[in-house]
């Protein structure tokens, strides 16, 4: 009998370890980016010049690859795969009688084997060769037409907002580049089972940017320098990124050729996948855009806002709906032929991914004012930016849960090779959040930030158009336009995932609806808000560095026991850590 080989972490722990990695990292970019930028203009220009250029990340990188790519490499790896590879065999038709076979029949089922993989490599390089074509090509494009296209998805700008960010879209612009060709080795190394490196290589693109801003703040930069020497960190972080999941990659790619092949299966699978899915990722950019073109007729500071509040709101969702999603899709792809276990697949996944996303919406909803001023409060970003971005991430917040299991929903509409359904959920959500956001934001500019609280309450009633230009501009002034936008991405996103479920019901039957996975979870998790509210009330004067991690530890603590007492299994994931430190503590030593 063979020795069992040595248990390996969880698909889904490894990518949480790794996204925990790189969004610590990012928040910590973030910490100083407030400190030294605050809500300013220059601070509006960066966050215009990380949005244009990430179009190309988000219609060519790891969404559209996963949707195209990864299914297909998936299958092929698991037909080439050896025994002594992965753990991955099991109940393979191939590998049944292994052992009593003769030996012509195991040297074929071998010749087999290295010739799926070897297809395998093939079809990555493939798929990495035209990647490079089309980047560049686009990256040339956005470096050549920065200034149009500014002024077309961000017209509202000052004039110097508008010039700097011209200037820092054409430099991020090829850190985005090297950003997609990363999404590509994420493919890859996901594919082979190798999540950690792939998600936390975004660390060291942080760390580039942290490096600049540090050397901006030494060299006594003005904002626009600071913007600018970040930019620069951007565009190295990208190069850096690539070049720590290459060797990696290059090494389980078998075979990789960069060149396209003409009359392949797969690819022409590849290419028939990938039109819908850039199509769907397309729907999503655009959402971006509009948003992007509706801040910028806001209030001075609102584009840097909601840069800030999303940096927060995807925080959970990658951290515990993207760690799921991303380490299921593989497998889901393996399972396209099973409709019944796929959908057991994605009803177990949906209720993991709503248990974590109930508790970020209680964390950011009741106590994000906490959060908000511990990450980024001091410096050029003062008290009334705080309370800003907490209402722009608690109306975010709202859709957090349908947005998470939503991941779920497309990962098994894409093992089972339907790219469309998604993108036709995507385009109305697109145009549900912009209606809604176009209707609430301009009523909302007029309600201004103040130290004793909001004020203008009565405009935000009677008066629904844009300000104007020179109420807009004001540098003082902190207004809450960008909440508008926030809750409309929030109404859309629940809607979104009622269409996601048809589309899945029709493709593998029911999975779980999304009422039977957040029904367990809501009490406690309104027990848990109720808690944390009470709790901030009594804990107000406390300073933020005390305040912020005690009522959101409480808040967890409270959800957790809860849910457990209601029967929620998933609380295990809460309370098994905390039982294990109570037994090591009560044994002592020895």
């Amino acid at each position: 009998m063979n020795p069992r080989r040595p248990r390996r972490a969880s698909a889904p722990f490894l990518v949480a370890m790794g996204i925990v990695a790189s969004r610590l990292a990012g928040l910590g970019r973030e910490t100083v980016a407030s400190r030294l930028l605050g809500n300013t203009g220059a601070a509006d220009a960066f966050a215009v010049a990380m949005r244009i250029p990430n179009m190309l990340q988000n219609l060519l990188g790891e969404g559209v690859l996963s949707a195209s790519f990864v299914p297909v490499y998936s299958q092929l790896l698991d037909r080439g795969i050896r025994p002594d590879d992965a753990q991955a065999n099991d109940g393979d038709p191939e590998d049944d009688g292994e052992q009593d076979a003769a030996p012509e029949e195991i040297a074929a089922r071998e010749q087999r084997r290295r010739e799926h993989l070897e297809e395998a490599g093939q079809v990555a390089g493939a798929v990495a060769a035209a990647l490079i074509a089309i980047v560049g090509i686009a990256v040339a494009v956005l470096v050549t037409l920065a200034r149009p296209i500014t002024f077309v998805l961000a017209p509202g700008l000052s004039a110097d907002s508008f010039e700097l960010a011209v200037s820092l879209v054409r430099v991020t612009a090829l850190g985005t580049g090297f950003a997609v060709l990363s999404a590509w080795c994420l493919g890859v190394l996901n594919s082979h089972r190798r999540f950690f490196v792939s998600y936390a290589a975004p660390v060291v693109w942080n760390a580039a940017q942290v490096g600049a801003l540090v050397v901006a703040w030494i060299l006594a930069f003005d904002l626009d320098g600071i913007a600018r020497a970040l930019a620069w960190g951007v565009a190295g972080g990208g190069l850096a990124q690539l070049l720590v999941q290459l060797p990696l990659t290059l090494r389980l790619a078998r075979g990789l050729r960069l060149r396209w092949m003409r009359g392949n299966n797969r690819l022409r699978e590849i290419r028939s996948r990938f039109g819908p899915a850039v199509l769907g990722r397309g729907v999503v950019q655009l959402s971006a855009f509009l948003d992007l073109m509706l801040a910028s007729l806001l209030a001075t500071g609102a584009i840097a806002a909601l840069y800030r509040a999303q940096i927060l709101y995807t925080l959970p969702v990658s951290l515990f709906a993207m760690s799921v999603a991303a380490a299921e899709l593989p497998e889901m792809s393996r399972l396209a032929h099973d409709p019944a276990a796929l959908a057991a697949r994605s009803r177990l996944a949906m209720r993991r991914v709503a248990f974590w996303m109930l508790l970020a919406t209680v964390v950011y909803v009741a106590a994000g004012d906490l959060v908000v001023g511990l990450l980024f409060e001091g410096g050029a970003f003062e008290s009334a930016d705080t309370v800003l971005v907490w209402f722009v991430v608690a109306a975010y917040a709202l859709g957090l849960p349908a947005t998470g299991m939503s991941r779920v929903l497309q990962n098994t509409c894409y093992a089972m090779g339907d790219t469309a359904g998604p993108a036709r959920a995507a385009a109305f959500r697109v145009s549900v959040s912009a209606a809604v956001g176009l209707v609430v934001m301009f009523p909302l500019d007029r309600v201004i930030v103040g130290p004793d609280g909001l004020l203008n309450l009565a405009d935000a009633l009677r008066l629904a158009w844009a300000l104007p230009i020179a109420e807009r501009t004001l540098s003082d002034t902190v207004r809450l336009g960008a909440a508008g936008l926030a809750l409309g991405s929030a109404v859309a996103a629940w809607i979104e995932i009622g269409l996601l479920s048809r589309v899945v019901r029709r493709q593998v039957g029911r999975t779980g609806s999304v009422r039977a996975a957040l029904g367990a979870p809501v009490v406690p998790a309104a027990v848990a808000f109720l808690f944390a509210a009470t709790l901030k009330l009594l804990v107000g004067d406390w300073p933020v560095l005390l305040a912020a991690p005690l009522v959101a530890g409480a808040a967890t603590v409270v959800y957790a026991v809860a849910a457990h007492r209601r029967g929620v299994s998933e609380a295990h994931m809460l309370l098994q850590p905390a039982r294990r430190a109570i037994w090591h503590w009560r044994s002592g030593p020895g």
